[in-house]
């Protein structure tokens, strides 16, 4: 958007590489054990499963993001299409579930970290705060950077991750695929529902829309391109890990008998050895250093654009005149990122940060029906999601279905999360904004359409 002065040098390979990057990480060398304790080998279908659920938003956000080329993403779309305070939920919400990723990510990695370098539990945390602030700093440097680095990352993993699978179809085992299904077709929905988070990074590139060259081409592309490659990409490796990996290791190798953490280093131990395990783990770490850096610099466009709207304060909105980042807002994002790692058992909070995505994500599909119905004559998208407004109806209804298997926890705790964002717009946003959003648009419409049918009625 013209007077923000954000440096959009984004081009179309790394924007790929940075929505990518938001989701290799724990969905490939964490959660597969996870899924296989719920369902068996069908944890294959699961992870398909989710991509379908994903797809409906991943299509709306693309057609949003061409209509509205700035920064804040989720937030900025449900701002516009449902109003201020639902924007205000979903702002603080997705920021809230992306800086949550990012520190399961940078703690996570310390179960990978473990396996080749001897260092105790608070070792890891420690190097674990040193990546958040190196994350930061490059953040903080520059979005070219960033994104740069970002694209160097993640063409090494995919290539790491190429290599497991293609060297594993000629060592595995066949007979750990049978039974397939262990657990019913509900075990692949709830496993669907917990690797659901996995492709929650696809569409957060729309939050940096407004840093992307050509947005109206490339956004779409990034989006679609990127979950079509993580999903066979997932399905590959997650069936790799399967016929690689002794199922008990599986699903009772982790720390007290739980699913193990380290699925993806199970399976290379099975390929290469020691060797495997350390290439493995260096590749993990690496890579979950990455989704972190995709994570900050996408959340902490969040309070940036919220800011612009005055539903927080003006602060966040600063630009830094040397590198053209949003810097306050990104500093915010590394203190609770550090703040986190330092003090929070992440893991399960993590699990309360995927069932506000999974809500989040149905919201979308209905913004972008808003949009439509609204017809507003701002709203002119370059890409047009196809399917309206069937896939968008599929995508809400079906993401609430895999929220109900998330358990109780979780929807409580994305309840607090709604409450809490609420409260801070009823407070601070809520005499500042008198927007609507596009439902205010056909709200308005029908109340005068039926002041026209009761004026057409009424006596003579």
């Amino acid at each position: 958007m013209a007077g923000h002065d954000l440096d959009r040098s984004l081009g179309l390979y790394p924007t790929m590489m940075i929505s990518m990057g938001a989701m290799i990480g724990s969905g490939i060398f964490v959660l597969p054990a996870l899924g296989y304790k719920k369902a068996g080998p069908a944890v294959i279908l699961a992870y398909v499963l989710a991509a379908l659920v994903v797809l409906p938003a991943a299509l709306s956000k693309a057609e949003m993001a061409t209509a509205m080329p700035e920064s804040g993403g989720t937030y900025l779309y449900i701002d516009r299409a449902l109003g201020p305070l639902f924007g205000t939920i979903a702002g603080i919400g997705a920021w809230f579930s992306l800086v949550f990723k990012s520190s399961f990510a940078l703690v996570g990695l310390g179960a990978y970290l473990l396996l080749f370098a001897p260092l105790s539990q608070g070792a890891v945390v420690y190097v674990a705060l040193a990546l958040a602030v190196l994350v930061v700093a490059l953040n903080v440097s520059g979005t070219k950077m960033s994104g740069g680095i970002q694209a160097v990352i993640v063409t090494l993993v995919v290539a790491g991750l190429l290599a497991y699978v293609v060297n594993a179809g000629f060592v595995l085992d066949t007979g750990r695929y049978t039974p397939f299904t262990t657990h019913g077709g509900g075990g692949i929905v709830t496993a669907a529902a917990f690797v659901f988070v996995s492709y929650a990074g696809v569409t957060k590139i729309a939050s940096v829309a407004e840093e992307v060259k050509d947005p109206g081409t490339n956004l779409p592309r990034a989006m679609l391109g990127s979950m079509g490659i993580m999903t066979v990409l997932y399905v590959g490796v997650v069936g790799a890990i399967i016929g690689l990996s002794d199922p008990e290791v599986l699903t009772t190798g982790g720390p007290d008998g739980t699913a193990s953490l380290t699925p993806m280093a199970d399976g290379a131990g099975a390929l290469l050895g020691g060797a495997g395990v350390a290439a493995i783990s260096v590749i993990a770490v690496v890579a979950l250093t990455s989704m972190a850096n995709a994570g900050v610099l996408s959340s902490s466009r969040f309070p940036l654009a919220m800011s612009r709207d005055d539903l927080l304060p003006p602060a966040l909105r600063t630009i830094d005149e040397r590198f053209k980042t949003p810097r306050n807002s990104v500093l915010l994002t590394g203190i609770v990122l550090l703040l986190l790692i330092a003090f929070v058992p992440v893991i399960e909070l993590a699990k309360l940060a995927s069932a506000f995505q999974i809500l989040v994500f149905s919201i979308i599909n209905v913004s972008l029906i808003a949009f439509r119905e609204a017809d507003l004559p701002s709203y002119q998208p370059e890409f047009r999601a196809p399917g309206y407004p069937f896939v968008q109806a599929f995508g809400f209804l079906a993401g609430l279905g895999l929220l109900t298997q998330m358990g109780t926890v979780p929807i409580l705790g994305a309840i607090g999360i709604i409450g809490g964002s609420a409260l801070v717009y009823l407070v601070y946003g809520r005499t500042r904004t008198d927007r609507t959003g596009a439902i205010g648009t056909i709200l308005h419409d029908r109340r005068g359409e039926e002041d026209d049918g009761i004026a057409s009625t009424g006596p003579e």
